[in-house]
């Protein structure tokens, strides 16, 4: 008899897309292919765009372009019809795709948790004060079982929130973008450039990183600074562009779909990862998938994740930054030999082993 397993709604009510839902989706589509789980995902309304798409796992609910002013509302809904479904037909094993102060099923069933990182509780002046660490402390707390996306993960949650380290396993991520799309031949930046991805919140430490770009004229005369993704530019980096004496053809914010986002890693001359703290941190894996050099912090999780793979620098020391890049760009070879190590890393972290681990873990649960 199969294991009922069943993801909640939390990060497809969240994210149209994201590393979350796409973690989600990827474990519950390779577990469904096993005959010892029947997996479904229970979420009443959704805006995700992989959950709309997904057609190897029994999806319960209904897409939704956008979420409407009335948020609050879908989100009140979709625990209700969560729980009704939940206690109507109980699951063997519930996964939380977040974090929730209740338990929605019912009190016999094993939940599980992931836990992505501990950012908001060791760099709590970063973030404007919020309840979430509270409810994520409750949801942890209460689970039967924790993943943690990596070691250094793990060692956070268990000296912050004090958990039994039998109670978690270390899952690591896959490689999020497909590796298969046929790259656009023109992306419309003509001059070579560095690529950096995803938000610039302040533990992104992108501040240090235009510092860094602004202060090498090997960099600023040979290279644009490309940001894929985050939103556009706030006023305040754009004021501190300015203060740097980067033009607005210098410094570029540009978005897409991840065809765009594989283009763009195609052609970057390297990859810039300057983040203060990272639970994993899939972009310098996708970089390494389209053979495109890693520069990256040498701390938290980023070297577990990038091994020998990479080019590290102090995210702290504006210098060390700019040196490490500067070494790379200007070196053909030590490009090459980054670019071998990261082809051979990535073979490390495959949604087919993530999953296979989780499955490992809820087979745990279910004896």
């Amino acid at each position: 008899m199969s294991t009922y397993l069943v993801y909640d709604y939390q990060t497809f009510l969240l994210q149209e897309y994201g590393g979350i839902s796409r973690y989600f989706y990827e474990i519950a589509t390779n577990i469904s292919k096993s005959e010892e789980f029947d997996v479904k995902i229970i979420s009443p309304i959704y805006v995700n765009q992989y959950l709309k798409n997904c057609d190897s796992v029994k999806v319960v609910g209904k897409y939704m372009p956008k979420i409407p002013k009335t948020g609050k509302v879908l989100h009140k809904l979709n625990v209700a019809v969560t729980r009704m479904l939940l206690h109507k037909k109980p699951p063997d094993i519930l996964h939380e795709t977040y974090y929730l102060k209740q338990k929605l099923s019912p009190k016999k069933t094993p939940t599980v948790i992931t836990v992505y990182d501990m950012i908001h509780e060791k760099f709590r002046t970063f973030f404007p004060s919020t309840n979430m660490t509270n409810i994520k402390a409750q949801a942890i707390k209460r689970a039967d079982h924790i993943i943690c996306i990596s070691e250094n993960t793990k060692k956070d949650l268990i000296e912050i929130l004090g958990i039994n380290s039998q109670n978690i396993s270390v899952v690591y991520l896959g490689n999020s973008l497909k590796t298969n799309i046929f790259p656009i031949t023109d992306n419309k930046i003509k001059q070579p450039y560095i690529l950096y991805v995803g938000l610039r919140n302040k533990h992104k430490n992108f501040t240090n990183l235009l510092e860094a770009y602004a202060s090498s004229s090997l960099l600023k005369n040979n290279f644009k600074l490309v940001c894929f993704g985050g939103g556009r530019f706030s006023n305040t980096e754009l004021e501190k562009i300015k203060r740097l004496n980067l033009t607005h053809n210098k410094v570029l914010q540009v978005s897409g779909s991840d065809d765009v986002l594989a283009n763009f890693y195609t052609y970057a001359s390297a990859f810039i990862y300057p983040s203060l703290y990272e639970g994993f941190g899939i972009p310098p894996l996708e970089a390494m998938s389209f053979r495109c050099p890693v520069i990256c912090s040498n701390v938290s999780s980023i070297p577990e994740v990038t091994g020998d793979a990479a080019e590290y620098f102090d995210p702290n020391d504006i210098d060390s930054i700019k040196s490490s890049i500067e070494i790379i760009v200007n070196s053909p070879t030590k490009s090459d030999v980054l670019i071998a190590r990261g082809i051979k890393r990535i073979k490390k972290f495959s949604w087919e082993n993530c999953a296979k681990q989780t499955q490992a873990v809820y087979a745990s649960l279910s004896r």
